[in-house]
């Protein structure tokens, strides 16, 4: 299975390098085959316990297919915004595409060099990576950029230390790379725009995403510290949670927004809320499905309660809020993409904030939500948090977050690029749940190595193309212009990763879907 997974990763290499062919893509190319080859230490690591955190278990490190995303996602945003003429966020491109190979390259020597014994093979193989990679990045960074990728990789080394210390078993090797990598780039980015706001570079929205994910991080990591010192359980700690929430809100994040934007930012959000008639008609069609999520997750539980024998949800259970989800993002993708945008960082942050109620405890809701959510728990929540629902949401948010508009002139990228925004609803909400529901109930053909079947993901291929024709009839500003065989392709190779990888598929298979799609 691992070896199928690196060959699929091999081939989205392979398809960026061909589609680009410059020296970042060659880099990219240099650092996959190194990354195969380390990823077999980390792994041999995890299963004799030798690894200087608890990982999650019943998963390999998954450090091939998570150290090639920010890499490949930065060289096609460069080429993409090279086309369009877009010097600034070309550049943007090059320092996304050296950061994530840093990071990549930090995390392989980090494994080669607790390994005992010292894989000589390997060490030579990273060391021959790591000097074409930062010779590459000698002669083709400022020297503002390279401070800028050295300060993204101290802030994600001192970051690992504290989250993987303070979360055991919550992520794969792979997986917090990903993580980690993309909240250590956003923190750097506020700080850099935050001392450069006189440029007036920068749309008010994505400040808005910035300052969200740095605000409920930095919360987080206040009120762990905070409560290795008391009991969360309490009736005290918990109104001093929500006091200080308040404050820290009010106090910090509130008047940091203010910084960015030049405007006060709750009058902003409301008058960006209620802009347009057809803005109001989305906010009242999600609450509804807001509403409907938490019906089935309440039903769901008065199900268990009365059935003594069922302790746990099952895949087509779980798949409903899928469904859910792909109704939601799919009139905001066709209707309204900027409120959609905004709509999905704000629902981050209360899932981030209903997580920290729950994992602490804090009253009158903490031991609800946990009583809750145990029924949809799966073997990829063996940690103290609960994330594969904030997962989903990434999957979904993450190609219209990263979605370069800048380098988009009519608001839409040309052939296949128009279907980008798509990725999350195509890989995940279609993908996966079609594959999942399908393979469950009707599969027989197991892949090799694996628990997935071929029934399954050759349906969600063809509910993907059926789903592409679809949005061709219903969004006009997708043009494809005929590159058909490419999209089948992505959604192949990306369908038959999602039957191999043990990675967490909701945050993976949109990403890659997005870096295909973008070449």
């Amino acid at each position: 299975a691992v070896l199928v997974e690196s060959v699929l990763v091999f081939s989205v290499v392979l398809w960026v390098h061909a589609a680009v062919w410059d020296r970042f893509s060659w880099c990219a190319v240099a650092l996959a085959l190194q990354a195969f080859y380390v990823q077999f230490k980390w792994d041999r690591l995890l299963q004799q316990g030798g690894a200087v955190f608890q990982f999650r278990g019943a998963a390999n490190s998954g450090l091939l297919p998570a150290s090639m995303v920010l890499p490949l996602l930065g060289v096609v945003m460069k080429e993409r915004c090279r086309a369009a003429g877009i010097v600034y966020f070309e550049r943007f491109g090059v320092v996304v595409a050296s950061t994530g190979m840093l990071l990549a390259l930090f995390l392989s020597v980090l494994a080669v060099g607790i390994t005992k014994p010292v894989p000589t093979n390997t060490c030579i193989l990273t060391g021959v990576a790591g000097s074409v990679i930062i010779y590459t990045m000698k002669h083709s960074l400022t020297v503002s950029e390279v401070i800028e990728v050295l300060e993204v990789l101290l802030i994600f080394v001192y970051l690992s230390m504290i989250l993987l210390y303070l979360l055991p078993r919550c992520f794969t090797p792979g997986e917090a790379l990903l993580v980690l990598g993309g909240v250590s780039f956003v923190l750097n980015q506020l700080i850099k725009r935050s001392l450069n706001v006189i440029e007036g570079r920068g749309d008010p929205i994505d400040f808005f995403l910035l300052v969200a994910v740095v605000g409920v991080v930095l919360l987080g990591l206040f009120f762990t510290v905070l409560f290795t010192f008391m009991d969360s359980g309490t009736w005290i700690s918990s109104l001093f949670f929500h006091m200080m929430t308040a404050v820290l809100g009010l106090g910090v994040i509130m008047p940091w927004l203010y910084r960015l934007i030049q405007r006060n930012p709750l009058f902003w959000l409301l008058q960006f809320l209620f802009q347009t008639q057809t803005r109001l008609y989305l906010l009242v069609y999600w609450t509804f499905l807001a509403a409907s999520a938490c019906g089935v997750v309440f039903y769901q539980n008065a199900k268990r309660s009365s059935e003594s024998k069922k302790h746990q949800a099952s895949t087509i259970t779980r798949k409903y809020f899928h469904f859910i989800v792909v109704a939601t993002y799919v009139p905001g993708l066709i209707y309204d993409r900027q409120l959609l945008y905004v709509a999905a960082v704000l629902c981050l942050a209360v899932f981030i904030f209903l997580e920290y109620v729950r994992y602490f405890r804090i009253k009158p809701f903490g031991q609800t939500l946990r009583h809750l959510l145990s029924l949809f728990l799966d073997e990829r929540d063996s940690g103290p948090l609960i994330l594969t629902h904030i997962y989903l949401l990434l999957g979904m948010s993450l190609p219209v977050w990263l979605f370069p508009r800048s380098c988009a002139p009519k608001g839409t990228l040309p052939g296949a690029g128009a279907l980008v925004p798509y990725s999350g609803v195509l890989a995940v909400g279609v993908g996966d749940t079609i594959a999942s529901v399908f393979g469950s109930t009707l599969g027989e053909i197991k892949w090799p190595g694996t628990k997935k079947t071929f029934e399954g993901t050759m349906t969600a291929i063809f509910a993907q193309i059926i789903a592409v024709a679809l949005i061709l009839i219903f969004d006009s500003s997708v043009n494809l212009n005929s590159s058909y065989a490419w999209i089948l392709a992505s959604v192949s190779l990306v369908s038959l990763l999602e039957a191999y990888t043990t990675q967490i598929d909701n945050l993976l298979l949109p990403l890659y879907l997005q870096i295909m799609l973008m070449a």
